[in-house]
């Protein structure tokens, strides 16, 4: 709850007028508890995993980007995709959900706030940038953890069952792996913690890079093709294909750490042969 009574007061605790998001943000939450406005987490991941893999839906139902497709010999139907939808869905009410609920004294203790003022772009972009590392990092040895031989067998071969990954796809693992892979999402709001908002955008923009990861696709206009060290869809692709015998290509979003321990060796020998096979 934000502790003014009007724009005026807070205006003067600021000693500056508000911004008109500012406004809008107190006219919004100013009556609400801090839980209320951080439930809203619960509803923002529901949109995300609903509405962001609907354009591959229709991409993989029509067949307009066929040319563009990684494994062109995969065919998913509607209910092949609705199917994985009710499973990833299970999975958001039983474990997602509950799990942001309870994570809230987490929220309050690390001092991710909700109240004014609001943070600057800046802001919001240097910590993005900062939870991205983060995540990237440890979520690189978590997932090389997951190979394991027990690692694999007991938790990590279920989200391996799409050797074809769809954006549906992301987060189908099983519940375990969801609260394993949570850790490397939150610890950059742990070590930076910043607005719920900022909170809010990086909760989406990992979800969205994670869907088009798994997309299926090699896009012309994916981030792989302007940021360096970018991995997407296929590199993440590669890992599927080759599936539990994979030691190669772990990165969650960058491809640094592979290149630097050497797990991406066997994808580089994988490309350089189809090169060759396609200069034929």
């Amino acid at each position: 709850m934000i502790p003014y009574r009007t724009v005026e007061e807070a205006s003067v605790a600021l000693g500056r007028n508000l911004t008109w998001f500012e406004m809008v943000w107190f006219n919004y939450s100013a009556t609400k508890s801090h839980f209320y406005v951080y439930c809203h987490t619960i509803l923002l991941l529901f949109l995300v995993f609903s509405l962001a893999p609907l354009p591959l839906v229709v991409v993989e139902l029509t067949g307009w980007f066929n040319q563009y497709k990684i494994q062109p010999k995969v065919k998913y139907s509607l209910s092949d995709m609705f199917r994985c939808y009710k499973d990833v869905m299970k999975l958001f009410i039983l474990v997602v959900g509950t799990l942001q609920i309870v994570s809230y004294p987490s929220i309050q203790m690390i001092g991710i706030r909700s109240g004014l003022p609001l943070p600057s772009c800046l802001e919001i972009v240097a910590q993005i940038v900062v939870y991205f590392l983060i995540e990237d990092y440890t979520n690189y040895w978590i997932h090389r953890l997951l190979h394991c031989k027990w690692g694999y067998e007991k938790i990590h071969r279920i989200h391996h069952e799409y050797t074809s990954p769809i954006g549906y796809a992301s987060p189908y693992a099983h519940s375990a792996e969801i609260l394993i892979l949570g850790i490397p999402t939150f610890l950059g709001p742990v070590i930076a913690p910043g607005h719920i908002l900022t909170y809010w955008l990086w909760i989406a923009l990992r979800q969205i890079e994670a869907i088009e990861t798994h997309s299926g696709y090699d896009f012309p206009w994916s981030l792989t093709k302007w940021i360096p060290f970018y991995g997407g869809s296929e590199y993440h692709d590669y890992h599927h294909y080759v599936g539990g015998q994979s030691q190669s290509n772990f990165a969650s979003v960058f491809t640094y750490c592979d290149y630097i321990y050497g797990t991406d060796k066997g994808y580089r020998i994988y490309k350089k042969l189809l090169h060759q096979q396609q200069i034929k």
